[in-house]
């Protein structure tokens, strides 16, 4: 079998938090989380907010420090003597176009940071000429490479972002909820340029998101995040069309479908019960607290993934 491109083992991040005056407690934002993606792949990572998935993102770069796990690319493990080397193959695209720009910077500067860094040029004329190309390449003129980022919409904040991710020419990007500080009609422009890009260019995504609609419409395959842990995996229509997990038929009977007569048919699955505190985890299967199905055995040990054929993997001891 050919190595993934990604392959994250049993990653753990775990944050110590100050709950009184002499005492710290453990946040475990992401528990023993195991995955791959391959080559020209993209992998949605789903889940409600607060589950883990943007640290997911941030820990697999090495944006934190992992408590625990391991990296690899393409077979080499990612650590810090060889993260530069690593930064210039796995890149990020963050949520907030507002905030991930540099507001002193124009956006020629913005783009050309990481050839800098890098040094990915020769002389100033090569520098310039990657940047304008990088720009055509996400939809922005010439002209706009000498402006500043709070002269363009959010749209257009998003493209220059997307810009400076592939200046180094990557692998591998982590879209960070990309298009959910976006219009709806914004939205759609960017999800299918990050399409082209993907066939041009052959780079694979992790691309984590909340909108159920946008994943499936973007991913290969599916991951579902229910406080710091996976709970099911597989193709993006086993996931929607054939889900298993109790947590995940929930997310998917949310889901808005345009069509008066099946909404009106199908059955909504309400979860009772709030998310239990990350601090104060349940015992055993975290869901256990809100599932409909739970049982004595839910609560003495988490279930581990198992194949349910094809590659649809799921943690549940019930169904």
């Amino acid at each position: 079998m050919n190595t993934p491109l990604i392959e994250v083992r049993n990653l753990k991040q775990y944050f110590p938090i100050k709950t009184g005056l002499f005492k710290t407690e453990l946040l475990k934002a992401v528990d023993d989380v195991s995955f791959s993606i391959d080559a020209g792949e993209t992998l949605g990572l789903v889940g409600e907010s607060g589950c883990g998935k943007t640290t997911v993102g941030r820990t697999l770069l090495h944006l934190y420090e992992p408590t625990a796990g391991e990296v690899l690319f393409e077979g080499e493990p990612v650590t810090k003597d060889n993260l530069p080397k690593m930064r210039q193959k796995m890149q990020m695209v963050f949520q907030d176009p507002y905030s991930s720009l540099d507001p002193r910077m124009t956006v020629e500067d913005i783009i050309g940071e990481p050839l800098d860094v890098h040094k990915l040029f020769e002389n100033k004329k090569e520098r310039r000429d990657k940047i304008l190309y990088l720009m055509n390449l996400v939809g922005l003129n010439a002209e706009h490479a000498t402006r500043y980022a709070h002269e363009f919409s959010g749209g257009q904040r998003q493209r220059i972002g997307i810009a400076r991710a592939l200046a180094v020419n990557p692998k591998f990007i982590v879209c960070d909820e990309p298009v959910s500080a976006l219009d709806v009609s914004i939205q759609a422009q960017v999800i299918n340029m990050f399409e082209d890009l993907q066939v041009k260019l052959g780079v694979a995504y992790l691309f984590i998101a909340h909108d159920l609609l946008v994943v499936h419409h973007i991913s290969n395959r599916i991951a579902v995040m229910y406080l710091g842990k996976i709970v099911e995996t597989g193709t993006a229509d086993d996931v929607n069309y054939t889900s298993i997990h109790p947590y995940t038929q929930s997310l998917m009977s949310a889901v808005p479908i345009p069509d008066p007569d099946y909404t009106r048919q199908r059955k909504r699955i309400v979860l009772q019960g709030d998310v239990p505190s990350p601090l104060h985890m349940p015992s055993g299967c975290p869901f256990r607290t809100r599932c409909r199905f739970a049982c004595d055995k839910c609560a003495e040990a988490m279930p581990p993934l198992t194949d349910r054929g094809g590659g649809h993997q799921v943690a549940c001891w019930v169904k």
